[in-house]
Protein backbone atom coordinates (compact mmCIF):
# COMPACT_ATOMS: atom_id res chain seq x y z
CA UNK A 1 0.00 0.00 0.00
CA UNK A 2 1.29 3.45 -0.81
CA UNK A 3 0.05 7.02 -0.52
CA UNK A 4 0.71 10.11 -2.59
CA UNK A 5 0.22 13.84 -2.69
CA UNK A 6 1.04 16.50 -5.25
CA UNK A 7 2.71 19.57 -3.79
CA UNK A 8 3.14 22.73 -5.83
CA UNK A 9 4.68 26.14 -5.20
CA UNK A 10 5.59 28.89 -7.59
CA UNK A 11 7.17 32.29 -7.27
CA UNK A 12 4.65 35.07 -6.82
CA UNK A 13 4.77 38.19 -8.96
CA UNK A 14 5.87 40.26 -5.96
CA UNK A 15 9.42 41.62 -6.23
CA UNK A 16 12.05 40.01 -4.00
CA UNK A 17 13.32 42.90 -1.88
CA UNK A 18 14.81 40.83 0.94
CA UNK A 19 16.37 37.34 0.85
CA UNK A 20 13.58 36.07 3.16
CA UNK A 21 10.85 37.84 1.19
CA UNK A 22 9.19 35.02 -0.69
CA UNK A 23 5.79 33.44 -0.46
CA UNK A 24 5.59 30.26 1.57
CA UNK A 25 2.09 29.57 0.25
CA UNK A 26 1.62 26.34 -1.66
CA UNK A 27 -1.03 23.84 -2.67
CA UNK A 28 -1.32 20.22 -1.58
CA UNK A 29 -3.49 17.83 -3.59
CA UNK A 30 -4.15 14.53 -1.87
CA UNK A 31 -4.54 11.20 -3.66
CA UNK A 32 -8.30 11.49 -3.06
CA UNK A 33 -8.36 14.73 -5.06
CA UNK A 34 -8.99 16.96 -2.05
CA UNK A 35 -6.91 20.12 -1.92
CA UNK A 36 -5.66 22.35 0.85
CA UNK A 37 -3.72 25.56 0.81
CA UNK A 38 -0.53 25.36 2.86
CA UNK A 39 2.09 27.75 4.14
CA UNK A 40 4.61 27.95 6.94
CA UNK A 41 3.46 29.09 10.38
CA UNK A 42 3.02 32.87 10.68
CA UNK A 43 6.04 32.96 13.02
CA UNK A 44 8.11 31.75 10.05
CA UNK A 45 6.74 34.30 7.55
CA UNK A 46 3.81 32.15 6.50
CA UNK A 47 0.13 32.87 6.02
CA UNK A 48 -2.06 32.47 9.10
CA UNK A 49 -5.09 31.48 7.01
CA UNK A 50 -3.40 28.36 5.60
CA UNK A 51 -2.46 24.97 7.06
CA UNK A 52 1.17 24.67 8.17
CA UNK A 53 3.24 21.45 8.25
CA UNK A 54 3.24 21.29 12.04
CA UNK A 55 -0.57 21.43 12.13
CA UNK A 56 -0.68 18.81 9.38
CA UNK A 57 1.50 16.42 11.38
CA UNK A 58 -0.55 17.03 14.52
CA UNK A 59 -3.78 16.41 12.57
CA UNK A 60 -2.37 13.22 11.04
CA UNK A 61 -1.39 11.85 14.45
CA UNK A 62 -4.67 12.81 16.13
CA UNK A 63 -6.71 11.39 13.24
CA UNK A 64 -4.71 8.15 13.15
CA UNK A 65 -5.08 7.71 16.92
CA UNK A 66 -8.84 8.32 16.70
CA UNK A 67 -9.34 5.88 13.82
CA UNK A 68 -7.31 3.21 15.62
CA UNK A 69 -9.25 3.84 18.84
CA UNK A 70 -12.59 3.58 16.99
CA UNK A 71 -11.46 0.29 15.47
CA UNK A 72 -10.52 -1.09 18.88
CA UNK A 73 -13.89 0.01 20.30
CA UNK A 74 -15.68 -1.62 17.37
CA UNK A 75 -13.80 -4.91 17.89
CA UNK A 76 -14.66 -4.79 21.63
CA UNK A 77 -18.30 -4.08 20.74
CA UNK A 78 -18.23 -0.79 22.66
CA UNK A 79 -20.36 1.65 20.63
CA UNK A 80 -19.07 5.22 20.60
CA UNK A 81 -21.45 8.15 20.23
CA UNK A 82 -18.79 10.84 19.74
CA UNK A 83 -15.04 11.40 19.75
CA UNK A 84 -13.46 14.83 19.99
CA UNK A 85 -9.86 15.92 20.43
CA UNK A 86 -8.32 19.32 21.06
CA UNK A 87 -4.73 18.24 20.44
CA UNK A 88 -1.77 20.59 20.55
CA UNK A 89 1.94 20.51 19.79
CA UNK A 90 4.93 22.57 20.88
CA UNK A 91 8.23 23.27 19.19
CA UNK A 92 11.51 22.75 21.02
CA UNK A 93 15.15 21.94 20.27
CA UNK A 94 16.62 18.46 20.27
CA UNK A 95 20.09 17.51 21.56
CA UNK A 96 21.62 18.59 18.22
CA UNK A 97 20.00 22.02 18.54
CA UNK A 98 17.50 21.34 15.74
CA UNK A 99 13.92 22.58 16.05
CA UNK A 100 11.32 19.81 16.18
CA UNK A 101 7.88 19.05 17.60
CA UNK A 102 9.08 18.40 21.13
CA UNK A 103 5.68 17.83 22.67
CA UNK A 104 2.48 16.48 21.17
CA UNK A 105 -0.54 16.18 23.43
CA UNK A 106 -3.75 14.44 22.41
CA UNK A 107 -6.75 15.33 24.52
CA UNK A 108 -9.52 12.98 23.36
CA UNK A 109 -12.99 13.08 24.87
CA UNK A 110 -14.95 9.96 24.06
CA UNK A 111 -18.64 9.43 24.68
CA UNK A 112 -19.66 5.78 24.77
CA UNK A 113 -23.22 4.49 24.39
CA UNK A 114 -22.81 2.54 27.66
CA UNK A 115 -20.71 2.86 30.81
CA UNK A 116 -17.02 1.99 30.24
CA UNK A 117 -14.48 2.04 33.07
CA UNK A 118 -11.59 4.51 33.06
CA UNK A 119 -9.17 1.57 33.20
CA UNK A 120 -10.61 0.07 29.99
CA UNK A 121 -10.54 3.47 28.24
CA UNK A 122 -6.91 4.02 29.27
CA UNK A 123 -5.92 0.58 27.97
CA UNK A 124 -7.74 1.29 24.71
CA UNK A 125 -5.85 4.57 24.27
CA UNK A 126 -2.54 2.82 25.04
CA UNK A 127 -3.32 0.16 22.45
CA UNK A 128 -4.45 2.77 19.91
CA UNK A 129 -1.20 4.69 20.37
CA UNK A 130 0.96 1.59 20.00
CA UNK A 131 -0.93 0.55 16.83
CA UNK A 132 -1.27 3.97 15.17
CA UNK A 133 0.74 4.01 11.93
CA UNK A 134 1.62 7.69 12.30
CA UNK A 135 2.72 7.36 15.93
CA UNK A 136 4.92 4.45 14.92
CA UNK A 137 6.41 6.55 12.11
CA UNK A 138 7.42 9.61 14.08
CA UNK A 139 10.74 8.16 15.21
CA UNK A 140 11.53 6.25 12.02
CA UNK A 141 14.17 7.07 9.46
CA UNK A 142 13.10 9.34 6.63
CA UNK A 143 14.14 8.49 3.09
CA UNK A 144 14.08 10.81 0.04
CA UNK A 145 13.65 10.05 -3.64
CA UNK A 146 14.76 13.16 -5.46
CA UNK A 147 13.99 13.73 -9.13
CA UNK A 148 16.14 16.27 -10.97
Amino acid sequence: MSFNIDLSWSHSNEPLTEPQNFSRDHKIIFGSGQQIQGSSAPEYSGSSDKVNPEESLLAALASCHMLTFLTIAHLKRLPILSYQDKAYAELGKNSAGKIYLSKIVLKPVVEFAAEVSDDVITKMHDKAHSNCFIANSLSSETAFEIKY
